[in-house]
């Protein structure tokens, strides 16, 4: 079974290899229909706020009695992202649990719906019991850190581990930012274009290196925002945008019961709401060389991995480095 995995792996990992796609061609529906991961997708029904949703997910078995390490996305990306990181932990013998959200990916795109980081959680919970899982290590990136964090605070008891890497939410942005209703972020998201999506990435993820490697992680956006449902999930996009600003984490870290690692690149410099500062507000957001110190004096069992010279993404940006940061992480 592992083999058959690695060779799917294999396969993804040539396609994105392959010549540049012509990007204004690109017609993705809401829930990604024509997109193929890198592992066979499954679908958990799901009763939540009396509706029946659909949550898409993988999941690879433990061979040698390990763990399994819940992967949890960020805000621009799904699952299908961790290929390397799940490809990497299931040669060690993990198994690995890599769920669309609602709202993302594969998963139903809800449109009346609240959104918040306890519904996903609760969501993330009802998966892992539907598939027995009882020892996991729950590891997040991006606002996929913010999820970790609160189902980490939620149930304890089914968090082994917390591993974080590069998490928005190691500030309270509302503190030092203009509050934007979701209509503000829908307006934004119906503008956004193939040139503004992967200006963007380059920009603000990899300090304004581009390859085919990473502009393929922007395909599933654009093809989106050019397609017969964008306007879906323009509305989903800009519901989600909003429980970063109204439900921080950062002043509950304290209350944190398991053992919590931080792999951050130091060149990171993202911050939700940057360009719309409070005025004579002039604090510096999205210092993750500093954040990783301020964020351990507030931990009861935490450990800092520091990424020198990575950005957004170490994972996609230098995964060898980042592999063994997260082997430690992991220990």
């Amino acid at each position: 079974m592992k083999i058959l995995y690695m060779l799917v792996g294999v396969l993804f990992s040539l396609s994105l290899g392959a010549k540049p796609l012509d990007v204004k061609s690109l017609s993705y529906n809401a829930i990604l229909s024509d997109v193929q991961y890198p592992f066979p997708v499954q679908h958990f029904a799901l009763d939540s706020q009396g509706q029946f949703l659909d949550m898409a997910y993988m999941y690879l078995p433990p061979t040698d009695n390990k763990e399994v390490v819940v992967l949890l996305h960020g805000k621009n990306f799904n699952s299908a992202y961790w290929q390397s990181t799940a490809s990497y932990l299931h040669e060690q013998g993990y198994g690995v649990l890599m769920p669309d959200q609602i709202g993302f990916g594969k998963s139903s795109k809800a449109l009346n719906y609240q959104y918040s980081f306890a519904t996903l959680a609760n969501n993330t919970k009802a998966l892992i019991d539907s598939l027995g899982l009882k020892n996991n290590i729950i590891l997040g990136h991006s606002m996929g850190g913010m999820l970790a964090t609160r189902f980490a605070l939620m149930f304890p008891e089914n968090a082994y581990r917390l591993v974080l890497v590069n998490p928005i939410g190691l500030e309270n942005y509302l503190i030092y930012t203009q509050y934007q209703d979701p209509e503000f972020f829908y307006q934004q998201e119906l503008k956004k274009s193939a040139e503004s999506i992967q200006a963007y990435q380059q920009k603000n993820y990899y300090a304004g290196k581009w390859n085919q490697d990473y502009a393929a992680l922007t395909y599933f956006l654009i093809g989106q925002a050019q397609g017969p449902d964008k306007d879906t999930i323009a509305r989903v996009n800009a519901l989600t945008y909003d429980m970063i600003f109204t439900q921080p984490v950062i002043e509950e870290f304290k209350y944190l019961q398991v053992p919590t690692r931080l792999i951050l690149g130091t060149r990171d410099r993202t911050a939700p709401g940057r360009n719309w500062k409070k005025a004579g507000v002039d604090f510096e957001l999205g210092r993750y060389d500093l954040l990783g110190e301020r964020v351990l004096k507030q931990l009861q069992d935490g450990a800092l991995y520091p990424l020198a010279g990575l950005g957004h993404l170490p994972q996609i940006e230098d995964f060898s480095r980042f592999k063994k940061a997260l082997n430690k992480a992991l220990q």
